[in-house]
Parts: C-alpha cells; sequence; structure tokens
C-alpha cells in the first residue's frame, strides 16, 4: 500500500517489498544521526496489521506461539512467533494490547497467511482475527518506539513528529543492531536460536507450543546450526549485495546474506546467516565484496549480543 507521505518534499521511493515508503529524504547520514539523537520519525505504513480480538485471545496466543501472553500489561510492545512442528519459523509479530484486543504487524505481504494459519487454528476459542492494513498504519518514533496510527492521519501524524526520517536510515541502525527481519535475514530452515529471538520474541519459561522441543533441546544443549552474523563490508566498489547472496569461505559457500545498508560510522554492513562452524577472523566473499564478520548471536545457545544505537 503506497504511502501518502511519498508527496513530502524530498521523498524518494524505495525498492522491492520496501518500495511503497521513502528510502530517504535527501540525507541519507544525517537522517540516521536524526534517529540516533532521538528526534524525526520514520514511515513504516507498508507493513502489515492484524488485529486479534475475543476475550480468549491472550491464552490462546500463549498456547500457540513462543510468546508469554497471560497476563500482558495494556500498551506492552511484545513479539511472537509461530514456529513449525520443526521449529522453524513460519510467522512474526508483533504489537500491542489495549484490553480488548491485540493489533500486531508483520512484514510487508505476510498479513493474508498469518490470518489464514490463525484462523485453522480457531477451534472452540472465542477469538476473532482480520487484517486491518487499511485502516491502521506503522510508524517510528525514537521516543516512542513503534506505533500505530490510523492511515487516514499519517500527514497529520507526520506534521507533529517530524522531521521525516527515511526507510534506509531506519534499516542502516536496525543492521547495525543485528535485529533480522523475517524472510530477508531468514530462510524456510531458520530456527529462533540462530538469529537471537530467545528471550525477546520467545519466552523460555512457559508451557509447551508448536516446535518448542526443537527450541529447548538446542538451547539447553548448545551450537545451533548457524548463527547471524554481522558483515563488514569492503567499501571500495558504490554498491551492497544482493539479498540472498551466497557467502563464501574461499571456494565453499558457507550462508547467505540478507538485509545490507551504509551506516554512518560503520560503513557498508549486512546482516548473514552463517554455518556455526565457520571461524570468526577468516575472509569471506559476499557478491564479489570482501567481507569481515562480527558475531551479534551467540554461537552456543543462540542469545544476542545487542549493540545499542538509535
Amino acid at each position: 500500500m503506497t504511502s501518502p507521505l511519498l508527496s513530502l518534499s524530498g521523498a524518494v521511493g524505495g525498492a522491492g517489498v520496501d518500495a511503497p515508503v521513502a528510502a530517504h529524504y535527501g540525507s541519507l547520514y544525517g537522517e540516521q544521526t536524526t534517529l540516533e539523537a532521538g528526534e524525526g520519525f520514520v514511515d513504516l505504513s507498508h507493513h502489515d496489521v492484524v488485529r486479534i480480538s475475543g476475550p480468549d485471545r491472550l491464552q490462546w496466543l500463549h498456547d500457540l506461539t513462543t510468546q508469554y501472553f497471560l497476563d500482558l500489561p495494556p500498551k506492552a510492545w511484545t513479539q511472537a512467533l509461530v514456529l513449525s512442528p520443526q521449529g522453524h519459523v513460519e510467522h512474526a509479530f508483533a504489537g500491542v494490547d489495549d484490553g480488548e484486543s491485540l493489533t500486531v504487524t508483520t512484514e510487508p505481504g505476510a498479513a493474508a497467511a498469518l490470518v489464514e494459519f490463525l484462523d485453522r487454528m480457531r477451534f472452540m476459542s472465542r477469538v476473532e482475527v482480520a487484517e486491518v492494513t487499511s485502516e491502521l498504519a506503522l510508524t517510528y518514533r525514537p521516543a516512542a518506539g513503534h506505533e500505530l496510527v490510523p492511515r487516514d492521519q499519517l500527514s497529520t501524524y507526520a506534521e507533529a513528529a517530524g522531521p521525516a526520517c527515511g526507510l534506509w536510515a531506519y534499516e542502516a541502525l536496525r543492521i547495525a543492531r543485528g535485529e533480522p527481519r523475517l524472510g530477508l535475514d531468514t530462510d524456510e530452515r531458520t530456527i529462533p536460536n540462530e538469529v537471537g529471538w530467545i528471550g525477546t520474541a520467545v519466552h523460555m519459561d512457559k508451557g509447551c507450543y508448536r516446535g518448542q522441543e526443537t527450541v529447548a533441546r538446542v538451547h539447553n544443549l548448545g551450537r545451533p546450526p548457524r548463527r547471524l552474523t554481522l558483515l563488514h563490508l569492503d567499501g571500495s566498489e558504490n554498491r551492497l549485495p544482493a539479498i540472498g547472496s551466497g557467502v563464501l569461505s574461499g571456494e565453499k559457500v558457507v550462508g547467505f546474506v540478507g538485509t545490507s545498508a551504509r551506516h554512518h560510522e560503520l560503513g557498508p554492513i549486512a546482516l548473514a546467516l552463517l554455518k556455526r562452524n565457520v571461524p570468526v577472523d577468516v575472509q569471506l566473499e559476499v557478491d564479489g565484496l570482501p567481507a569481515a564478520q562480527q558475531v551479534i548471536v551467540d554461537p552456543e545457545i543462540g542469545l544476542h549480543f545487542r549493540r545499542e544505537n538509535g
């Protein structure tokens, strides 16, 4: 859904799944420092939005997902995953409960599959699930975090929340923090332990849910098969690697690259999912670009070494 904020002065549209919102407003690095200073806002209105309502919603989601939803306080931003029986991540969402319904956001285009899955799992529970992307839009302000605002009020919101900062700035800070996006930094084999979702989207002290056995076994025994890594890319060429490109150690493919960006302090960076046993000090190559590693997820237990910024 194309954002009306693309009409703001200086707005330049993005590409791929992020095409409906502004990539930047003329100053990539300046917009990053604005966000790091706690100012400005980012238009994330291309993300899908789903509302889950009904008196049984929190118990139902508690039983179905990786998150602890019992006694969830109102307005607390919460992340959760839906796993396959084998523990692979199938859906990821985050949002807030207002006491009557939980409204969550997903990746662009992901709502239909999430709603279909949740509808199949309702059984006798008093729960209703609906996509409400046409009604609500996701935004971000450093001072307030992620917010859901009425879509028809986006322009008014922008006037009050400015200055506008583009998605490229937001993404550069996200990548530097080592926070993955489902479907871009992950694949169909990804388990939560590999990408640092233990403790944020996955609660380790709750009852059974689909895929829990894999998560618990890998967490307790250690050694996830892969690890999320921050790549520091060679900046001599004015390009970034394509999402999904293989990461090479010599002539051997040892993983794949996900999202990438130009960071105002770190230079060109990217997230990559690599085999756990790839030596940290080995020179890598991705899409013809030399790359060095920075470990951001503990390869033994899957916890995140979090870098704070913005």
